[in-house]
């Protein structure tokens, strides 16, 4: 189930073995830098990567190689080596034509699965067969290329630079550093990198990200600053942003179009510069921005830019009031797509005053905004809404839907979670909408079969693409068995904690012939279930967790039957053991998210077998596995080299050097040695506990706090 979004530190002294990778010349003395990366490694061995991209010539001279000088030797020297090296030069000759000959015979098998995979070689020469390569993509158009190489991290490109000079060439490509994302690698990322990029590429930037990036310095926000071309800047959560700074920033950007500056320090003094010098800015971000005041508002309306902002997000910012949000409106009048979440502050009357003057809203989004009314809404009638997302929210009923039943005809997405008070009635009202593709209606508790059934009937579930019921547990199996019949454009269908749903419920869900993903968490199916899906044959994605019923046999049946499984969350099922792993590694191969989290049975051996197979695994989460060692995360090191994300809590069997081993590897990790918590359902040994009511509580007490 999709979750809702809410929505400078010093740089260490360069040490000597980097100031001398810098001074020397990086194409020179790239096999010695190589050497010392083994030994150092971090910052040093992106330094070194970063400079293959960067060419050498930059106005510093380039010392001339020298051949190495080697000692001299005497007569007896060498006789006395040969003396001692006599008795293992056999032995090191004979291991040497074993290895000749292993090699041989591998060349010769790869030689001939080569001609029968490949017809056309067979008239090359077997020694060019074997070094050509099957495709070079050097030779593919340049919008391939780029669009290859576009989404890899810069990193990843230094390391593609250093493949050869076609590639070194490729990742060359001007268009394919129009965009640059500091964001990816903001852990490692400094001024020095951010300058070594910057100063070649900064005629070519368009866009640049550095979301998170905490460690950037004045030297950073100059080269920044020479990116005249610049029309995308996101410095959100970068720790030392301030009016200064921005000034400095701002002044050589001209034709700036997005500016993302949310959790940052800037004042008015930042806002009266957007409102003189950016006449074309269309997007701003002031998420969470609490030291500028209303007055900065006013300063919008005074200047001669700002008045062309389309997207505007204000989310957090508790200080704006009534006059603040007309003053808003005063100068942006073509807002479309507007963002106000945390903000307890806001008011019917708020909005009032800015759909006044802002008639072009298409697009609303209140996240934790609790005194928002029907009234609200009402207002928004005079706009043409296509997108609305409210959550948590009591005051919010089901007169809203009537008005967007009349109001809002274009309307395509609907997120109205958390909101107690609405009931069958609104569904009912939605159900002419023509246009809807997504309808979330998760924790709204009130909904039952009647309202379900009602909007099925009306031609809004025609081009239904999502459906999110979460908690909504009152929902049986009469209403799924409509939902098979209506909605043929269903991709993503959510049903967690839909307590009432059966065996037979499930059997009119394979109905749907574009169903990729479903979400059967916390209810009461059976294998049987699992054996109608497994006849869908299209499903991607597949959550069953906390359902107590589901055993080996089920998870078997439906990965035989499902080879393009990617993501599966089996997680608490506690009858579950490792013998779905093996039929995970030999079915499921493309399997790229897996979630075994509260089952006790699993163990070393498990993930050693599912290691060797699911090599394209990014996410695993192993919490609670307690039979697991070190040798599970040894196997994990060996054969999952994409894995991202690994979670291992309550594994108290797993020490802190294994946990430090894999930490190189993965981006994000969780670990803890503690005790699985009562609620997992059984002991540290992997015992089950029979206190089924006690469990099923603390459970529903867990949901409940993650929810709040």
């Amino acid at each position: 189930m999709r979750q809702s979004p809410r929505g400078g530190g010093g740089v260490p002294a360069p040490s000597c073995l980097e100031q001398r990778a810098e001074k020397e010349n990086p194409e020179a003395a790239a096999p010695a830098q190589r050497v010392v990366l083994g030994a150092k490694g971090g910052n040093l061995r992106l330094l070194v990567l970063l400079s293959r991209l960067v060419p050498p010539a930059l106005g510093r001279p380039q010392p001339a190689q020298q051949a190495p000088k080697w000692p001299a030797q005497n007569d007896a020297t060498l006789d006395k080596r040969n003396h001692f090296s006599q008795g293992s030069q056999k032995i090191v000759d004979k291991e040497k034509m074993t290895k000749r000959k292993k090699k041989e015979t591998e060349q010769i098998t790869e030689e001939g699965s080569c001609l029968e995979r490949y017809p056309s070689t067979a008239t090359i020469s077997s020694s060019e067969s074997l070094v050509a390569p099957a495709c070079d993509i050097s030779k593919l158009p340049e919008r391939v290329i780029v669009q290859i190489f576009r989404p890899l991290n810069i990193v990843d490109r230094a390391n593609c630079a250093q493949v050869n000079s076609a590639w070194r060439s490729m990742t060359h490509i001007r268009s394919l550093w129009s965009e640059i994302n500091f964001s990816l690698v903001c852990d490692i990322v400094n001024d020095r990198y951010i300058e070594q990029i910057l100063q070649r590429w900064r005629p070519n930037v368009l866009r640049l990200d550095f979301h998170g990036c905490s460690s950037l310095q004045w030297p950073s926000f100059k080269f920044i600053n020479q990116c005249k071309n610049l029309q995308e800047l996101n410095v959100s959560e970068c720790e030392g942003i301030n009016d200064e700074v921005m000034k400095y920033v701002l002044e050589g950007c001209p034709a700036l179009t997005h500016l993302n500056i949310a959790h940052t320090d800037i004042s008015n003094r930042t806002v009266r510069l957007l409102s003189r010098c950016f006449p074309n800015l269309q997007k701003l971000s002031l998420a969470y921005c609490r030291k500028f005041t209303e007055k900065a508002l006013l300063y919008l309306s005074s200047g001669k830019g700002c008045h062309k902002i389309t997207d505007l997000d204000l989310s957090g910012c508790t200080q704006i009031s009534v006059q603040g949000f007309m003053d808003l409106a005063c100068s942006c009048t073509r807002i479309k797509h507007l963002v106000i979440n945390d903000m307890p502050t806001l008011t019917d009357s708020c909005i009032k005053v800015l759909v006044e003057r802002c008639k072009n809203i298409t697009s609303v989004v209140f996240i934790g905004s609790p005194h928002l009314s029907d009234t609200a809404f009402k207002y928004l009638t005079d706009c043409s809404l296509s997108k609305v997302r409210v959550e948590g929210n009591n005051r919010i009923t089901d007169l809203t839907f009537k008005f967007m039943n009349k109001c809002y005809e274009d309307l395509h997405h609907i997120y109205m979670t958390d909101c107690e008070r609405i009931t069958d009635v609104s569904l009912k009202s939605i159900a002419n909408l023509k246009n809807l593709l997504v309808l979330n209606l998760a924790n709204c508790i009130r909904i039952g079969d009647a309202g379900l059934k009602s909007f099925l009937v009306g031609p809004s579930s025609s081009k239904l693409r999502e459906l999110n019921l979460t908690n909504c547990t009152q929902i049986s199996d009469v209403a799924l068995a409509q939902m098979g019949e209506r909605c043929r454009s269903l991709t993503y269908l959510t049903l967690r904690n839909c307590t009432q749903l059966t065996d037979c419920g499930i059997e009119f869900i394979t109905q749907l012939p574009k169903l990729v993903s479903i979400d059967l968490s916390v209810t009461a199916i059976t294998d049987e279930a699992l054996t109608s899906l497994s006849s869908h044959k299209k499903l991607k994605e597949l959550a069953v967790s906390e359902c107590e019923f589901i055993t080996d046999s089920g998870i078997k049946e439906f990965c035989q039957s499902t080879p393009i499984l990617e993501h599966l969350d089996v997680s608490y099922c506690l009858k579950l053991s490792g013998e779905i792993l093996k039929v995970l590694s030999s079915k499921c191969v493309r399997l790229t998210s897996l979630n075994i989290a509260g089952c006790p049975k699993m163990n070393d051996l498990d993930i050693k077998i599912l290691s060797k197979k699911c090599h394209y695994l990014h996410f695993l989460d192993v919490s609670g596995c307690v039979h697991l060692t070190d040798r599970a995360i040894e196997y994990l090191l060996e054969g999952c080299k994409q894995l991202r994300v690994l979670k291992m809590r309550y594994c108290r069997r797993i020490s802190k050097v294994a946990d430090f081993r894999i930490s190189s590897q993965v981006k994000y990790r969780e670990y803890s040695i503690e005790d699985p918590p009562f609620w997992f359902g059984y002991d540290c040994k992997g015992t089950i506990f029979h206190d089924r009511v006690r469990v099923l509580h603390g459970r529903r007490r867990k949901s409940s706090l993650e929810r709040s």
